[in-house]
């Protein structure tokens, strides 16, 4: 069980720096004073980034109650709204 809990507690934490980062894309390239094609590049990048950490955190996540490792349609479902909920 404490396990579980720390495995959660890490999740949570590494979610919510994907979502802090996935919404500062357009702010870090207003700092960098990006424009155009580099801007548009710069900010793909970013939040590719930011979704590949999320996925990776909701990858840590998808375990039951048991402390079992979801699987199939379950882990399908929990890992979209999961990934969704990290974008915002």
């Amino acid at each position: 069980m404490k396990k579980l809990l720390s495995l959660l507690a890490v999740g949570a934490c590494l979610s919510f720096g994907a979502v802090a980062h996935a919404q500062t894309c357009d702010a870090q390239a207003a700092e960098k004073k990006l424009n155009g094609a580099a801007k548009t590049s710069f900010v793909k990048k970013c939040e590719k980034d930011a979704k590949a950490a999320a996925a990776a955190t909701c990858a840590t996540k998808a375990v039951d109650k048991n402390g079992k490792a979801l699987a199939g349609a379950a882990k399908n479902s929990f890992m979209k709204k999961c990934e969704a909920d990290a974008k915002g």
